[in-house]
């Protein structure tokens, strides 16, 4: 099992032209959100720059690489705090830094076949990884995926690429899940 350092290093080490991400959960609770969920909640204007700059800058760098980094959220509105959280001050600011984030909203469409129970990252298309989770969202490791489960992760993740909504778009047709609007 791999831990969070672990998991860095070995999608580093394998990602030349694509990364892609499908996420499940309606909670992460990842040290990488640093304290931004609780400053979010009291009302701050903004993440904590000098903590998600590194990030942005990675991606901004992999785009001009010409690496494709891909993420898709399959959630449900009403939004969650947490996915409010990670709508406003994460997908945001990574979509204007170049990922491409999709929004699967089972609210408004049924579950694509074929995803699977658990999320996982998908790197140049020939690395799996799942991921694992307590229930609470909290990370557990990762586990590379063996090289006959492969076609079954490509399939889900053209699955979810193909049903889901550019997140700019689907959060522009949400507006009553903005901050702005709930506080009012």
């Amino acid at each position: 099992m791999l831990t969070a350092a672990d998991l860095g290093r070995y999608i580093d080490e394998r990602l030349t032209r694509s990364a892609f991400r499908l996420e499940l959960l309606d909670r992460y609770d990842v040290e990488s959100d640093g304290a931004d969920f609780d400053r979010f909640m009291h009302g701050e204007p903004a993440p904590t720059l000098a903590r998600k700059r590194p990030w942005l800058d990675r991606l901004r760098a992999e785009t001009r690489a010409g690496i494709l980094n891909q993420r898709v959220h399959v959630l449900r509105t009403p939004l969650t705090d947490y996915l409010r959280f990670e709508c406003e001050w994460g997908y945001a600011y990574n979509a204007g830094a170049g990922e491409d984030i999709r929004i699967i909203d089972l609210a408004e469409q049924a579950r694509p076949a074929g995803l699977p129970d658990h999320d996982f990252w998908l790197i140049d298309g020939e690395h799996a990884i799942r991921m694992h989770y307590t229930a609470a969202g909290q990370f557990l490791g990762a586990e590379p995926a063996a090289a006959d489960e492969l076609p079954r992760y490509r399939r889900a993740r053209d699955a979810a690429l193909a049903a889901a909504a550019p997140f700019s778009t689907w959060w522009r047709q949400h507006t009553e899940e903005w901050r702005e609007h709930r506080a009012a």
